[in-house]
Formats: C-alpha cells, structure tokens, sequence
C-alpha cells in the first residue's frame, strides 16, 4: 500500500510527497509535530499539516535567510533568531567566526527536541558554545531588549497560531527598539502567488514600512513550499542591502549550495507583478 502526505496550497491545489515511514506524531501546548521519511525530499518535518523542513530542500532557505544579511552587513556579532526551532538558521549562523552570540527563542521546545532526534542536519549546531536557546514567547522576549543585536532573523511559521503575533506593528517596532544602529531585520515573507499568502504579504510589508527606514524584499525558490516562489523581508536602520560589502563575502570562503553574490544582487530585482503588489500597497 502507498503512503502519501498531502498538502491543501489552495482550495484548486495540492502538493503530495509519496512516504517511507510516519516517524512520529505528538502535539505540543501549541501545535501538531509530525516527521515523515520520504522518497524525494528525505525527512520532512510537518506543523499542522504544512511542511516547514525537508532535508532535500532546506539549503535554500536556510542559506538566503542568512547569508544575504550576514553579506550586507559584515561586522554583525550579535544575532537574535525568533522561531527556527527545526536549527538550519542557527546552523549557517555558526559558520561565521566572527559572530559572538547567537540567542535563538523558540516558543515551541517540542519542535527543537523533535529535529535534534529526527532531523540532525538542521538541529546538529544548537550546541554550539555561542547558541543560548530561550523556550518562551519571542513577542514578550523582545520587548526586554534596547540595541542588543546587530541581526534579527524572524524564521517564522505562517501568521496562524503561534506565529500570529511575530506579523503585527507593534512587534516589528519592539525589533527596531532591540537592534543597533546598523541592524537589520530578515521576516519570513510569505509568497507573492496565492491569494492567502499574497495577502499576508502585502499587510506585513505595509506594517514594516511603518517602522524601518529601509524596507526591501527579495526572493527565492522553494519546491515544497506553496507555489515555490517565496520571498523574505531586509528591513534595516541604515544598512542597504545592495552594498560595497557584498563582494568581500567571497573571502571568508564559505561554502554553499544556494547563495552566492551574484544571485544575492539578482534576488532583490523583482518580477513585474510583486512590484505592483508593493506599489499599490503604498
């Protein structure tokens, strides 16, 4: 008998991943975990149904999420990480020497303890020496903060649930009160092609314009996730994405799978019609 996981991306659509094995099932206080072993993407890390990890695809999120911040701003030391709790972000963090300190808050302490046991290649890193892991709601968390990052990364899950709250003004002006002068902050963006997560889009977009001076969006490509075209937030004090800074990221030779400087530049030139969707929300 075949096992298949299915994916509701629309009322019209569905995404299905052929499984090996339903690995586990458990609920935590705030959500539904589940890890499937698949044939094409390897282990699969579901919340409430929707994919938000597999070991196949993760790279490109995870390498877009982190190294186009890192790239624009190289004196970054200090990186606060709201959500990842599956570890990939914290993991490309690691690789820079340079970085000091990594906090990572996570409501969800099931989700880290699943990928540590099922998933290691995203989770093997939050031992490292400068990880501090914070299991408490990250909208309380930064509102104790006054210029204590010089990065804010929102690896968010959509604005449903627990991640309602990392979406709304309010929060995205407590992150400008928590970065330094030159900080900046990476949001989770949704995806420019459904109406669902169009709308989400364009309603946080209008929210940060409220609050950073700096506001811009760039994309990447995402086989498992709605659509596959998917976008992040660069919001910053005074940091420009598109810098002098950009091309020195090639001598710390990191190497990668997804990110390079060239696509980096590329990333931020948008299709015609998410600029209309930026310029009618203005």
């Amino acid at each position: 008998m075949e096992l298949w996981f299915t994916e509701n991306h629309t009322p019209n659509v569905r995404f299905g991943v052929k499984i090996k094995e339903h690995l586990i099932s458990t609920e935590s206080d705030f959500q539904k975990i589940d890890i499937f072993d698949t044939y094409e993407f390897g282990k699969m890390l579901t919340i409430d149904g929707l994919i938000m990890v597999t070991e196949k695809d993760e790279f490109v999120y995870h390498e877009m999420i982190v190294h186009v911040p890192m790239a624009s701003n190289p004196n970054i030391k200090r990186v606060l990480v709201v959500g990842g709790g599956d570890g990939g972000t914290v993991r490309e963090l690691t690789r820079y020497p340079h970085i000091e300190q990594i906090d990572m808050v996570e409501i969800d302490q099931k989700v880290v303890e699943v990928c540590q046991t099922f998933i290691p290649q995203t989770a093997s890193k939050l031992k490292d020496t400068r990880v501090t892991l914070y299991f408490e709601d990250g909208i309380q968390f930064i509102k104790k903060m006054d210029q204590a990052y010089d990065l804010i990364i929102i690896d968010s899950t959509d604005p449903i649930g627990p991640g309602e709250g990392l979406f709304t003004e309010s929060f995205y002006k407590d992150c400008y009160a928590a970065l330094t002068e030159e900080g900046i902050m990476i949001n989770q963006n949704e995806s420019p092609y459904y109406e669902k997560e169009r709308r989400e889009l364009v309603r946080a977009n209008k929210k940060i314009k409220n609050v950073f001076p700096i506001v811009s969006i760039y994309q990447f490509f995402m086989t498992t996730y709605p659509s596959g075209h998917w976008l992040f937030g660069f919001n910053s004090k005074s940091i420009n994405p598109l810098n002098n800074n950009i091309d020195l990221w090639n001598q710390q030779g990191i190497q990668t799978k997804y990110y390079n400087t060239d696509l980096h530049k590329g990333s931020f030139m948008l299709p015609n019609y998410v600029k209309e969707m930026i310029r009618d929300d203005e």
